[in-house]
C-alpha cells in the first residue's frame, strides 16, 4: 500500500489537507471518503485496509476546522465550506483516477455532505454509499436548536461543546477509547455551524426525490446519534431504482468500527463490485 498526504486549494484560497491510498498496481476504482463532525481522516483505516488491497485508490479530506486542515474547530460560514472543499477533492481524484468507476463514501455529517454534494454535484459519480448520515431531523432538542439560532445571530462563531456522546459511536470499547484520546478528534461546535447543519440536514431529505446515482445506505438500529428513521425515510422517497438499504441489528453509530464491521466491510466491497 502506498500512503499520500497532500492539500487541495478550495475556494477562498484555503489550503485542505488530504490523504491518498494506493495499492500497488494500477488502481481499478476510486473511493473518496466524507469523514464526520469531530474526527478526520485517518479514522477509516478499516475500510482502507480492507479495499485498498483489492485494487482500489481511496482519497479522504480533512474538512475545514477538522484535523489537519485550517480554521476554527467546529466552524463555518456556511455549509457550502463543507461542499465546495469535497467538491475541489473530487474534482482532483476524478481528474488523477480517470477512466475508472468512482465512488463517495459519506459517514454521519460527511453523510449530509455527500448527499448534499451529490444532489448538487451529481455527474461523475458511478454509485455513493452513505453510512448513518445525519439528515432530515437531528437529535437536537427543540430548545437547543432555538438557542442555536439566536446564538448565530450574535455570535455564530462562538465555540461551544458539541456535547456528543463517545459512548455511542460504537460497541468496541478500544474504538472509543481510541476517540477519546486522539489528539486530531475534537469535540467544539458553533452556533452558526449548528444552523448550517440543521437546515442541511432538512433541505437533504426535502431533495431525496432528486437524488440520481445509485446508493447504498448502511445504519445500524441502536445508533443512538443519528436515528435509523431518518435514513429509512430518504431511502423510500429516492426514485433511483438502484438502491439498497442494509440496516444492522444492535449496530451503534460507526458501522465501520463497531463489532459488526467484518460484516459491514464485506457488505461495502460486494455492492461497489456489483458496480465496478
Amino acid at each position: 500500500m502506498i500512503h499520500e498526504e497532500s492539500t487541495v486549494k478550495a475556494p477562498g484560497n484555503i489550503s485542505l489537507y488530504y490523504q491518498v491510498w494506493r495499492p500497488e498496481g494500477t488502481p481499478r476504482a476510486t473511493l473518496v471518503i466524507v469523514h464526520g463532525l469531530g474526527e478526520h481522516s485517518g479514522r477509516y483505516m478499516n475500510v482502507v485496509n480492507h479495499l485498498v488491497p483489492k485494487g482500489y485508490v481511496v482519497y479522504a479530506l480533512d474538512h475545514l476546522g477538522h484535523g489537519r486542515s485550517p480554521g476554527q474547530r467546529g466552524y463555518i460560514n456556511s455549509w457550502a465550506d463543507f461542499r465546495e472543499g469535497l467538491r475541489a477533492l473530487v474534482q482532483l481524484a476524478q481528474s488523477q483516477e480517470a477512466g475508472r468507476p468512482f465512488f463517495l463514501m459519506g459517514h454521519s455529517m460527511g453523510g449530509c455532505i455527500a448527499l448534499d454534494y451529490v444532489l448538487h454535484y451529481p455527474e461523475g459519480l458511478t454509485a455513493v454509499i452513505a453510512s448513518a448520515p445525519a439528515i432530515g431531523q437531528l437529535t437536537l432538542s427543540p430548545m437547543r436548536t432555538f438557542l442555536a439560532r439566536v446564538s448565530a445571530k450574535i455570535k455564530p462563531d462562538m465555540s461551544m461543546s458539541s456535547g456528543l456522546d463517545t459512548t455511542a459511536i460504537s460497541r468496541d470499547t478500544a474504538v472509543v477509547q481510541a476517540y477519546r484520546s486522539d489528539p486530531l478528534v475534537h469535540d467544539k461546535g458553533s452556533p452558526g455551524a449548528a444552523v448550517a447543519f440543521v437546515d442541511t440536514a432538512a433541505w437533504v431529505m426535502a431533495h431525496a426525490a432528486d437524488f440520481q446515482p445509485p446508493l447504498l445506505f448502511l445504519h445500524g438500529d441502536a445508533d443512538r446519534l443519528v436515528r435509523v428513521e431518518e435514513s429509512q425515510k430518504f431511502f423510500a422517497q429516492v426514485k433511483q431504482p438502484d438502491k439498497k438499504l442494509i440496516i444492522y441489528p444492535g449496530g451503534y453509530h460507526e458501522s465501520h468500527n463497531d463489532l459488526h464491521k467484518e460484516q459491514v466491510l464485506a457488505d461495502v466491497e460486494s455492492w461497489l463490485e456489483a458496480h465496478m
